[in-house]
């Protein structure tokens, strides 16, 4: 099964500064998409049809998207592992605070069956919007990573995503010293494909999207953007 993953900072002509708690990041430098610019991606590189909008739901901050995955599986209508294109400005995979160490210290540590105690992670502060992709990929529910950026995204993905000689991105593997110590019981951590797209231009949807999950992240677009959200809407039937 497929995902389509969305954040609105992508949709802009420069990715923004954290703004502070309760403020948005200025407009002046950071100017989003038309109307007309969002639809035409989201039709011909990602294959959507507003007459044909795909199940999905809209969020404050991206890391809903992680609860609404594990509410679609719980109930049966998503089967790990799945494929998740993820078109935004960030890779969302750990960098900065709280940043990786606790996933991959204390989480792939742990059985499978056991790893996604999500209210337990919220409550230790330990999950947010920016690693949240971090932990799907330690509960082994990815099986394939696409990172679709803005085009002056800034570098931030982590070691644990590995190259080939050519510089170009394979596939992520966690692990860590702690991890191998349990790989008898655990097995080894799969190898997930990653595929970036630093040239939106370049990607093309490898086919239909099963579910849509779609962020507004606020800290991270100027309240000018926020329309965006409306028209990142008609391609989604709200669940």
């Amino acid at each position: 099964m497929r995902v389509l993953d969305i954040d609105l900072d992508f949709f802009l002509a420069d990715c923004c500064e954290l703004a502070k708690m309760g403020e948005r990041p200025p407009l002046s430098g950071h100017e989003p998409w038309s109307a007309t610019e969002v639809r035409r991606f989201l039709e011909q590189n990602c294959g959507l049809n507003r007459n044909e909008p795909i199940p999905g739901r809209t969020f404050e901050t991206h890391d809903g998207a992680l609860l609404f995955w594990n509410e679609l599986i719980e109930t049966g209508r998503l089967k790990v592992p799945f494929e998740v294109t993820h078109i935004d400005a960030h890779s969302d995979l750990g960098i900065g605070r709280p940043g990786p160490g606790f996933v991959l210290n204390s989480v792939i540590t742990l059985e499978k069956q056991s790893r996604a105690d999500i209210d337990r992670y919220y409550k230790m502060k330990q999950l947010d919007e920016a690693n949240y992709l971090l932990f799907a990929l330690a509960f082994r529910w990815i099986n394939g990573l696409e990172n679709v950026r803005n085009p002056k995204s800034r570098p931030d993905i982590p070691d644990f995503a590995y190259k080939n000689d050519s510089g170009k991105y394979t596939h992520i593997k966690l692990s860590s010293f702690a991890s191998k110590l349990f790989e008898a019981k655990n097995g080894a951590e799969p190898s997930v494909p990653f595929t970036v797209f630093d040239d939106h231009s370049l990607f093309t949807a490898k086919g239909k999207y099963d579910f849509i999950s779609a962020a507004r992240s606020p800290r991270y677009a100027p309240r000018e953007a926020d329309a965006l959200m409306n028209v990142i809407g008609e391609y989604i039937k709200p669940i």
